[in-house]
This record gives structure tokens, sequence and C-alpha cells, in this order.
């Protein structure tokens, strides 16, 4: 069903809403305030049409936009694009309840995304790689992406070629590409366990296209060189699909926030560490105690540790924050926490931390409504606000990335005690 409409404002996921009799219609790739022809279908629309464009649409930069599913936003204007990401901030902390101020928009693009995923799937025995169309598992098979980091220039040819050699399997593939200081490092999802002549063709492959490492699952299939990333002081050997921020410049944006507010801090904890983004660099001015669920990215961080110099002592563990987060009496001897967890949030470790003694905690997070409610634990439990920052690493998607920090309103030591009983 066509119908004109009117674009009211961009919702969480960079798609235009519009009024339709008293429901809401998301049209992808609309802007606030066009008038729009879209075909309907249920509370969601096909843009055929833009009768009326905003003042704010910009030129895309990707002829694949509006058909690839990789990026939601390109055709707003910076300064509108920076106001809406700031205001998803905003939008899930009032969503909360919570009042905050929130800063300006960091630009943390950098030189581009580091890490990219494609997906394939199979068509009549030929394997279409590329990415997702909007809201659909349709493949957007494209040349280039003007996002990623020239690095990663080789990552589509590649993929290609390793999907032409699983593409008899029929299965859908996922292909994460990682550009490191060594090589492109490749991690496959989905084909399952390999036969010998797919092993064989995979490491000509690997060759032919000069990736450091290419994993099945995280099981290696190839190893031509160690892939290593550089954090800080020290060189970070990367266990296979191991987890890093999407740009270099986003890692260092969160990371000299996090530095500038544990500064002082004799023993600070890492939550949800990873290979050590934050832990390796607090360790050149403090004693750190770092804790991931990924025994391999804990194994990586203290490598990097052992062969750096002049940091601090190092400690820590293998161990499942959300099933077992440290407790208010374990985080009693440290004087700042730093958490960084998945999209999910830390809903029981940031209970832990409001009912602790510790006088900082910085939050830093890739979910808006995540970060609002752990937010709202950290302030039931006495801690006040000193800055809530949103950093874009991921432009032109409706992601942002999040560095808040928290302190004790008042300076008081609080009682040992545990939220969770």
């Amino acid at each position: 069903m066509k119908r004109r409409l009117h674009i009211e404002r961009l919702g969480h996921r960079g798609e235009g809403i519009a009024r339709d009799g008293d429901g809401r219609v998301f049209v992808p790739y609309a802007l606030p305030g066009e008038t729009v022809t879209a075909e309907i279908e249920g509370d969601h629309a096909r843009l055929v049409d833009i009768v009326e464009a905003s003042p704010d649409r910009v030129a895309p930069i990707c002829p694949h936009y509006a058909r690839c599913g990789g990026c939601a936003v390109q055709a707003l204007a910076p300064a509108a694009y920076a106001e809406w990401k700031r205001g998803l901030v905003e939008t899930a902390l009032r969503n909360a309840g919570l009042s905050l101020d929130v800063a300006p928009l960091v630009d943390a693009h950098g030189a581009g995304r580091r890490r990219v995923t494609f997906h394939a799937r199979m068509e009549k025995g030929k394997a279409r790689v590329g990415f997702m169309a909007a809201r659909s598992h349709e493949i957007v098979e494209i040349d280039a992406c003007p996002l990623l980091v020239a690095a990663l220039a080789g990552a589509l040819p590649a993929a290609r070629a390793i999907a032409r050699i699983l593409s008899p399997r029929g299965k859908p593939l996922d292909l994460s590409f990682t550009a490191t200081r060594d090589g492109m490092d490749v991690d496959l999802r989905g084909p399952g366990p390999l036969e010998d002549h797919e092993t064989g063709a995979l490491i000509k492959a690997a060759e032919a296209h000069d990736l450091a490492r290419l994993s099945n699952h995280g099981r290696l299939v190839t190893l031509r060189r160690a892939p290593f990333v550089q954090i800080g002081p020290a060189r970070a050997p990367l266990p296979p699909g191991a987890f890093l921020q999407a740009t270099e410049a986003g890692e260092e944006a969160i990371a000299a926030r996090v530095l500038a507010a544990t500064r002082g801090a004799k023993r600070v904890a890492d939550l949800f560490c990873g290979v050590g983004a934050f832990a390796l660099r607090l360790a050149q001015s403090a004693r750190v105690s770092a804790y991931d669920s990924s025994a391999e990215a804990v194994e990586a961080m203290f490598a990097a540790a052992r062969n750096a110099s002049g940091l601090k002592p190092l400690d820590g563990a293998a161990r499942d924050l959300f099933a077992r987060p440290l407790s208010a009496r374990e985080l009693a001897p440290f004087d700042a926490v730093v958490f960084d967890p998945p999209r999910a949030g830390a809903l029981a470790q940031a209970a832990e931390i409001a009912s602790s003694t510790v006088e900082t905690a910085v939050a830093v997070s890739c979910s808006a409504q995540s970060f609002a409610r752990d937010a709202e634990i950290l302030l039931t439990g006495g801690f006040s606000v000193r800055s809530v920052v949103p950093i874009d690493q991921f432009r032109h998607a409706p992601h942002v990335e999040i560095v808040a920090i928290f302190s004790r309103g008042d300076g008081k030591k609080r009682p040992k005690r545990g939220l969770l009983g």
C-alpha cells in the first residue's frame, strides 16, 4: 500500500519515523522533516520517492547506500548526524528516568574500521558475499566498503575466494576480518568441521591473499604470521576472533578518558578486560587486576605484559562476570574500577560496584539502553556522574560507544555490603 508520509524523527535504528493513522511507520533512509512516498507493509515501509527533501540531506558516500544494510544514516549532514547520535544516549537515559548531561559526540572514525564481518549465502551453487540488506537476510554484493581501513582493501576478494571453496556445503557463512600489524586475520563461522581437501584449498587461498592467519570458529586452519596489535606500550597477540574496538581512534579516545578518570589511583580493577586495551595502559601507573570470560584473551593480555617494560604488577584471571561478578568485598582494595561489558551490560557487576567502597567507576558501553540501566544502579548506590561522553567509531551506523565517569558524591567510604545478598 503506497502512502505519502511526513517523517517526524529518526529512531534508534536510524530509520525515519512517521505517523500513519494511529500507528507509527518506520521508513529506512528517510530523514526528519521530509515528505516521502512509501510502500507500507505493517509498521515498516519501503522508501519510493522523496517528495520534499530535508535541508540536512547530503549525498551519500557509497553507491550501495539504501540497498546495503551496513549503514543506516549516510545522507544526514554532519551536524544533524552528530546531534542524532548524541540524542540516542539522552533518550535512553530519559527512558530510564535519568536526567544527565551528555557531552557532544566525539568523532573517532579515524582511518576507518579495522574489523568487518562479511556474510556469504549460497544461491544456485554460487556464493554471494557482502552485507545484509536492511531488516533482511538478503545479501547485497558490494565491490568495496569506504568505511574500512586501507589494510582491509583485500578483504572482499579473500572472502569471495574462501566462500567459493566452501560453497558446495551450501551453508551460510560469516567471515570476520581484522586488520593487524601483521596482516589480515580471518575467522570463519558456520562451515562446521572441514574436510582435508577443503583445508588444503583454504591454505592456498590464505597464501594467495596474504592472510596472516585463517581460523574456523577459533580453530586454526593456517598460520603464516602471528597477528599482533599494539596496545599502549605493549604488543599483544590476538586470539582468533578476539574482540577489539572497531577503530584504533576509538580505542585511543576511550582509553584516554579511562586513564584521565583513574589518574592517581594505586589499584584499579579492569572488568571485561578482553586482551587488555585498558589494563595494559593502566599498568603504566597503577597496579591492575583484570578479568574476562575469555581465557584466551586474558592469556594474550598477560603475554603482552610479560614482553613490555616498565609496567606495574598486572594480575587477574578468566572469570564469568555475569555469573560470578567481583563482589563488593573483593572490590574493597581498589581505588577505581573500569568495566566494559558486552551489549547486555553488567547488571550483576554494577550492583556489586554500587555497594562497594570503590571511589571511582568508569563505565564503557556499546549499548545506550544497558548503559542507562547500569548507570541507574550506580547512582542509586551513591555515585554521582562526572561526565557522559558519546564516542562515534561506527560512522553512519546506529551504534554509539559511551564512556561515563562516576564518583562518590560526598567522598565518604561506604560499608561493605552486597546488593545481591
